[in-house]
Parts: structure tokens; C-alpha cells; sequence
């Protein structure tokens, strides 16, 4: 009966200001322990990041085009620049750069930057070339500048004539190889 004259309030600061069992010992963490953990932790995202430089690398690679032949894609420009055959300067210029391109990509001999003679003249002391091949070569170049800087205009047997003949240099020095294999599996190069 004592407990139903008890007031609601005091009833709970009575539950309150009991006694209470002691608390467990908290764990405090070593500093080493904390070191560890950041170790992990910094282990873990230095693998995730190399991982992602892996296929970053991987995915890199398979978008890398294989590398096409100097003999190849002179030829695919010279088939490009017949196009040009109505424009003799525009023509002459397209297939006198392919040749030079050709040469420098094929056989390391700087072509592009030189002047026509400058270059005929280094050429002669080299063996990359046969003499007949060197004299074409040399003809070639000379009428292509007659058309570039003397505003010679040729006809259009002349300018397939040129043309013929730098695709004939072009499949006179292409390796031997590519020629067997293009005859035994019966592609066209």
C-alpha cells in the first residue's frame, strides 16, 4: 500500500538514483594496431588503382591499329590520287609526296625535306635503289616538278604515265615476302 501513495515523479527518481552495475572496461585501440588498419586500407586502394592502370593499358592496346606496311599504303595513295588526274598540279604533287613518304618510310632515307636534286644527288651515293630504278626515280621527280613549279600542264596519257611508274617503283621495292604471301593465299596488294 506505501507504494500506491507514491507520486508517478518520485516513483521514477526512486528507479533513477538506484544502484547500477558497473560498466565493462572500454577497449582503447593501440596506435600500432590503428597503423596496421591504415596500411590495409592504403594496400587495398594502391592494388585497386593499379588494377584500373591495367585495363586502362589493356584497353589501349586493342584500340591501337595495326601498323600498315610503308609498300601498302603507298599504294592505297597512289590509288587515292587518281582522283586528282583532272588537277595535273594538285596529281603531281600527291604522287610526287607519296614516293618521297615511301622512300623515307621504307628504306630510312630522309626524302620529304630535300629539294629534287639535293636529293638525287645523295641517292646516287646510296645502294637502295638499283641504277635503273635510280634513273627512273630521277625522271619521275624531274617532270613532277615541271608540273608543280614550271606550270607545265600534261595531258592525261602523261599523267597516267607518271603514275604508272611510281606504282612500278612502289611494287619494285616492296619485300619479297608480301609478294609470296600474297600468291599463296591469293590476295591482291
Amino acid at each position: 500500500m506505501a507504494l500506491t501513495n507514491l507520486h508517478p515523479r518520485s516513483a521514477l527518481s526512486a528507479d533513477t538514483n538506484a544502484l547500477r552495475d558497473i560498466k565493462p572496461p572500454v577497449e582503447i585501440r593501440s596506435a600500432w594496431e590503428l597503423l596496421w588498419w591504415a596500411v590495409l586500407v592504403l594496400a587495398v586502394a594502391g592494388l585497386a588503382y593499379a588494377a584500373w592502370l591495367f585495363w586502362q593499358r589493356r584497353r589501349e592496346q586493342a584500340r591501337i591499329v595495326p601498323v600498315v606496311p610503308p609498300y601498302i599504303r603507298a599504294k592505297q595513295k597512289l590509288r587515292e590520287a587518281l582522283a586528282l588526274i583532272g588537277q595535273p598540279r594538285e596529281f603531281c604533287i600527291a604522287v610526287s609526296d607519296t614516293i618521297r613518304w615511301y622512300l623515307e618510310e621504307h628504306f630510312e632515307f630522309r626524302a620529304p625535306e630535300r629539294t629534287t636534286e639535293e636529293f638525287l644527288y645523295e641517292l646516287q651515293g646510296t645502294t637502295l635503289l638499283t641504277p635503273d630504278q635510280k634513273g627512273s626515280l630521277g625522271e619521275f621527280l624531274q617532270r613532277c616538278d615541271l608540273v608543280k613549279f614550271a606550270k607545265y600542264e600534261p595531258g592525261r596519257p602523261e599523267l597516267e604515265d607518271l603514275h604508272a611508274s611510281a606504282v612500278r617503283l612502289v611494287e619494285e621495292t616492296e619485300p619479297i615476302m608480301s609478294t609470296l604471301e600474297a600468291v599463296k593465299t591469293g590476295a591482291q596488294t
